[in-house]
């Protein structure tokens, strides 16, 4: 079984929340990380996606981090509502 990992930046302009993780999240840049493995068997390289995490601060310290698994469908409404809030 081959596993690809996948890096990128989501930049979030507003303080938001993503379901599953419990809390308020500072405006700022996550990364997002997704695992995604090779389905065998095909004449051409497919990938699944089998995880997404996102490194956030902690609770207590803004200088630790942590890894959470999110639901990358999650991910995508939060972006989507940071793009709606409308400032001032």
């Amino acid at each position: 079984m081959s596993i690809r990992t996948t890096r990128e930046i989501v930049k979030f302009g507003h303080p938001f929340s993503i379901e599953g993780v419990g809390r308020v999240l500072p405006a700022g840049n996550y990364e997002v990380v997704t695992d995604q493995e090779l389905i065998e068997g095909l004449s051409f390289p497919v990938y699944r996606r089998v995880l997404t995490m996102i490194i956030v601060p902690t609770q207590s310290s803004l200088s630790s981090i942590e890894m959470l698994t999110i639901d990358p469908f999650d991910l995508t409404a939060a972006i989507e509502r940071d793009t709606l809030v409308v400032s001032g």
